[in-house]
């Protein structure tokens, strides 16, 4: 290990979880037919709305008899929407393995206040032991941990026969990883992560079983108007063909668009995953031949194609205190955005410390790979500022 500086430098060092760097070539012309100072409940705005829900269809491979909608607050308003409307018919059984999938649990018990939930849990690395999910329940789930680097590798542990709904937080996930589409009932994701669209927008798709919960199903509890997908006991088709509940910036559905046509472009679902698996081959490979360093997640086969978890395994690092080892993942991170070589690959703030590397479809493999020799770099100069052992 040397620390001598490297040759060649990203071309593009957006490196975040979230929002995700644009699309190659992305440039603010793209954005040039937006449909701005005009309503989105004109004909010019519903026929964008209505083309983003068609492409989202055609480019994500969704049954024709699921529906998918634009919601409001990104995916975590698609997430809430659904536990909302949609628990407390029978018991819950939620999953979590990081910090969103806690988030949800931390929801269903302490907001909505189900008494009859099972939580399956499992320490950042791990997944918690699937075979125990008893599918009489409705069943709440990341597909993949944004935070922890851990990925369900398919969705054979789900029940064909399930009496309960599946209720999948796929935001990390979508676009980049094939979705096992029956044996899912909800699937959310928002804009701005595997195709690094704009912020601020969700996407919720459902099964024909999960409408038949909203027609059949009334809350205990009082729903806010942005929750709402009913209107008289029946389906508000409306909000799945573009008839949003609440108003969308424009300017981010022409973005979404671009996007979507730049997926589509490359060659679609199959293109858009193989993008996403060379860019976490590339790293897979460095830390393959690499000491100090080791993925968070401990499964090959449970490893995320898109938010790549690192953690630093040297023992002059392991042998620090809690505190020390995150400051030295912070020095990383920060030395490498001062050098404008990675930006926003710190690790997340209640995951272990370490760093996080987004791999998704709009990330340049070639720009994976130069990254590679920086790491090394930036942790000989974290290392060699380390205090000597006495």
């Amino acid at each position: 290990m040397t620390a001598t500086t490297p040759g060649m430098r990203p071309a593009v060092p957006h490196f975040s979880s979230g929002p995700c760097a644009k699309r190659p070539g992305w440039t603010l012309q793209a954005l040039k037919d937006a449909a701005l100072g005009r309503s989105h409940r004109a004909k010019v705005g519903k026929v964008k709305l209505k083309r983003a829900i068609d492409l989202t269809r055609e480019i994500l491979e969704v049954p024709v008899d699921y529906r998918i909608g634009i919601v409001p607050a990104s995916d975590t308003g698609a997430v809430e929407m659904a536990m909302w409307s949609m628990l407390g018919a029978r018991p819950v059984t939620m999953i979590a393995w990081e910090s969103f999938g806690e988030g949800w649990v931390s929801d269903v018990q302490k907001e909505l206040k189900l008494k009859d939930v099972t939580v399956l849990k499992a320490p950042y690395g791990d997944l918690p032991d699937l075979s125990k999910v008893d599918f009489k329940t409705d069943v709440v789930f990341t597909w993949n941990g944004t935070t922890s680097g851990v990925r369900v590798p398919n969705g054979d542990w789900i029940a064909a026969d399930r009496e309960g709904l599946t209720i999948c937080d796929a935001t990390s996930a979508a676009f980049a990883q094939k979705l096992d589409w029956d044996k899912l009932d909800v699937v959310t994701f928002s804009w701005q992560k595997a195709l690094g669209g704009e912020a601020a927008h969700g996407m919720i798709i459902l099964s024909p079983r999960a409408v038949a919960r909203l027609e059949s199903h009334t809350p205990a509890w009082p729903l806010p108007k942005i929750f709402r997908m009913t209107k008289g006991g029946k389906i508000n088709e409306g909000i799945f063909v573009g008839e949003t509940i609440n108003t969308p910036s424009m300017l981010c559905v022409e973005d979404y668009l671009d996007t979507l046509d730049w997926a589509k472009s490359v060659g679609g679902l199959k293109a858009t995953i193989a993008r996403s698996d060379a860019n976490a081959k590339a790293i897979a490979d460095w830390v393959a031949k690499t000491p100090w360093v080791d993925h968070l997640a401990n499964k090959a086969d449970e490893r995320s194609n898109t938010s790549v978890c690192l953690k630093v395994v040297d023992a002059a690092v392991t042998s620090l205190s809690g505190d020390d080892q995150a400051a030295f993942a912070k020095t990383l991170a920060g030395l490498l955005e001062k050098e404008g070589v990675a930006y926003d690959i710190a690790y997340y703030r209640d995951a272990p410390p370490g760093l996080r590397i987004w791999c998704g479809a709009t990330i340049e493999t070639s720009d994976v790979k130069a990254l590679l020799p920086w790491l090394d770099w930036a942790f000989a100069q974290a290392k060699a500022a380390l205090p000597k052992a006495a």
